[in-house]
């Protein structure tokens, strides 16, 4: 993969901006990310703007950022959480609990009813003993029943985990009824950058049926959560939100028409992703034998400190090295972070093309990277501190 030259950077990143940054990663050690906020709020807006009907819940868990979170809640958004500690985050920063869903299918009895003392009263759920939980910690409480999907088209699959079958779901429901519990819709996810559109349109007939099945028992839902899955721009090519949007209506619309339920979304990767670039830096160049064809190239970011969507090569993100000696002459490298973990490879399979002079100490900079770095950061493997993010 040829790499960014200085020109095409500025596909991604606009010239102001990436001078700006470079301004702001002066004096700064590497690797650390840089936030651009107001390219989020561009997001939330566009997404706000081509699928006005939906009740955004931004994922918390793809960039948990204080400064994130306070410009989303002053949009208007609200919050699907995963975890107790993203709720006492959000609570930390003025967010009720009635603006938050804990979206996640498995989940301690004990954090069900602390969630529901701080007022969350939405929960999802894909099993019958956690569904009793919620009935015992939470009750009365609003609940929406994720359905198991294919997730194929996905750059990040989300399949198996998460989810039962339609059938499953069935039960389940009117399991919910029994309990005393608000059987409130189906959810779903089609699978972190998500590429095929039709994904939706099979999730989005399994709720219909659904729907339907359950009328004729009495129990009308209210709402389908559409989930996440909605792409950023990394090096593989995608159609715009507005293509994704347009199709997701007209899916709602074939199998709803004009009377549609309330609708639900959770972006993470989508609002974030792009407005994060990572600062990093060349530790060591190397070759293994005499014969080897590629040099590795050694940064002092990977897997364990922000870089895991790399594993089997999932998310293949823009990259720029800046070197005094342009962009000619390459030849193709292998990637590698820095800590004494084998499994510390972020592309080996997948080449890209760097000059061919590189230099140790010149900075490599990496793009699309606001979402699922920081929080997927660890914090103290080989003594490495976990990333440090920066907002501008």
């Amino acid at each position: 993969m040829n790499p960014l030259s200085t020109e095409k950077i500025f596909d991604f990143v606009s010239k102001k901006n990436f001078e700006k940054i470079k301004a702001l990663a002066d004096d700064k050690q590497t690797p650390f990310l840089l936030i651009n906020l107001k390219k989020i709020a561009r997001k939330f807006d566009e997404l706000k703007k081509y699928l006005p009907l939906a009740k955004i819940y931004y994922a918390v868990k793809a960039n948990p950022n204080g400064d994130v979170i306070k410009l989303l809640a002053k949009k208007g958004s609200c919050f699907d959480i995963a975890s107790i500690g993203e709720m006492r985050q959000l609570l930390s920063l003025g967010v009720s609990g009635e603006r938050m869903s804990f979206g996640n299918t498995i989940k301690k009895a004990v954090d069900i009813a602390y969630a529901f003392e701080n007022g969350i009263t939405l929960f999802t759920t894909d099993s019958v003993n956690d569904l009793k939980n919620i009935a015992k910690n939470a009750p009365g409480s609003r609940i929406f029943f994720r359905i198991l999907t294919e997730g194929s088209g996905a750059d990040w699959p989300l399949s198996r985990k998460f989810g039962a079958h339609p059938d499953m779901i069935f039960r389940l429901i009117l399991k919910a009824k029994q309990l005393g519990l608000v059987p409130y819709g189906i959810s779903f996810h089609v699978g972190s950058q998500q590429r095929h559109i039709g994904q939706w349109d099979s999730a989005i007939s399994q709720c219909k049926y659904l729907f339907d099945t359950l009328k004729n028992e009495g129990i009308k839902l209210q709402a389908i959560n559409i989930g996440g899955g909605l792409p950023a721009r990394y090096l593989q090519p995608t159609q715009d939100i507005e293509v994704y949007t347009d199709e997701i209506m007209r899916f709602l619309e074939k199998y709803f028409g004009k009377k549609l339920p309330k609708i639900i979304i959770e972006p993470g990767r989508s609002l974030v992703a792009e407005s994060g670039v990572i600062v990093s830096e060349i530790v060591l160049i190397s070759e293994k034998s005499k014969s080897s064809q590629h040099k590795w190239v050694y940064l002092d970011v990977g897997k364990f400190s922000g870089l895991i969507e790399t594993m089997d090569e999932a998310i293949k993100y823009p990259i720029f090295v800046e070197t005094k000696k342009g962009h000619k002459d390459l030849r193709e490298f292998i990637l590698a972070g820095p800590t004494c973990d084998s499994v510390d490879i972020l592309y080996e399979d997948f080449k890209y093309q760097f000059p061919k002079n590189i230099k140790i100490g010149e900075r490599v900079y990496i793009l699309t990277t606001g979402a699922y770095t920081t929080s997927y950061s660890s914090i103290n493997f080989n003594g490495v501190p976990p990333l440090q993010e920066f907002t501008f």
